[in-house]
C-alpha cells in the first residue's frame, strides 16, 4: 500500500465525544484524510480489538491504512496495516521482525540524535517519523516540550524519511506547518473537535502551498 501522509487523523472514543469514532472517521475520510491512527490510552485490548475491526471495515476499499499506537499485539491480531510507537515503546528493530516488510511502522522522534539513531538502522525498518509535538498540545498529556517550527524543519531537513508533524496543529498554523517542510499533517482536534470532520479535513490537506 502506497502510504500518503497528508492528513493524518489521530482519533480515540474520548477525542471523538458524542459523535463517536466510527462517525468522524467516515466523514473525515470523505475531506481528505489519508491516514487514521487509532491512538486509545484507556480502552481495553478487547475493546481496541473490536473498535479497530470496526474501523477496518469502515476503511475498506478507501486506501486509507488503520494504525494502531504503541500496540504490535493488537495491530497484528486486528488486521491493521500499522503501527505508530514512541522512544519508550516497543524496539523498532523488534517491531519490524515480528511484523513482516510489508506492515507500516511509524515512530515519534523530537530531538537530532533521536533522527541520527534511526539512520542508524537497517533500511526499511521505519517507514515514517512523527515528528513534534510542534506546539504545545492538551491531547497528549505525557507529550514532550514543544520543538517550534525551526526545529521542526531542521530535523525534516535532516531525514530522507517521509516526516509528520503533531502536536497542536490547526487550520490557522496548518499552512506555516506545511512550509516547514513535511510530507503530512497528524491532528486530533483539529478534525474531532470541528463541528464538521468532512471540511476540516479538507482544509488541513488544501492548506498545503
Amino acid at each position: 500500500m502506497a502510504l500518503d501522509l497528508s492528513v493524518y487523523l489521530v482519533i480515540g472514543a474520548r477525542d471523538a465525544g458524542p459523535r463517536g469514532v466510527r462517525a468522524t472517521v467516515e466523514a473525515a475520510v470523505a475531506g481528505g484524510v489519508s491516514v487514521v491512527q487509532l491512538r486509545d490510552k484507556q480502552a481495553s485490548g478487547r475493546e481496541l480489538m473490536a473498535l479497530a475491526a470496526q474501523l477496518l471495515d469502515l476503511l475498506d476499499g478507501t486506501g486509507v491504512p488503520l494504525l494502531l499506537n504503541d500496540r504490535l499485539d493488537i495491530a497484528l491480531a486486528s488486521g491493521a496495516h500499522g503501527v505508530h510507537l514512541g522512544q519508550s515503546d516497543l524496539d523498532v528493530r523488534r517491531a519490524r521482525r515480528l511484523a513482516g516488510p510489508e506492515f507500516v511502522i511509524g515512530l515519534s522522534a523530537s530531538r537530532p540524535e533521536e533522527v541520527a539513531d534511526v539512520h542508524s538502522l537497517p533500511s526499511g525498518t521505519v517507514d515514517y517519523l512523527g515528528i513534534g509535538p510542534v506546539f504545545p498540545t492538551a491531547t497528549k498529556p505525557d507529550a514532550r516540550a514543544a520543538v517550534g517550527l525551526a526545529a521542526l524543519a531542521e530535523l525534516c531537513a535532516g531525514t530522507a524519511l517521509p516526516c509528520v508533524g503533531i502536536g497542536g496543529i490547526t487550520a490557522r498554523n496548518a499552512a506555516a506547518v506545511w512550509a516547514a517542510g513535511v510530507d503530512g499533517l497528524a491532528v486530533v482536534s483539529a478534525i474531532t473537535g470541528a463541528p464538521n470532520p468532512r471540511a476540516a479535513a479538507a482544509g488541513l490537506r488544501g492548506a498545503r502551498p
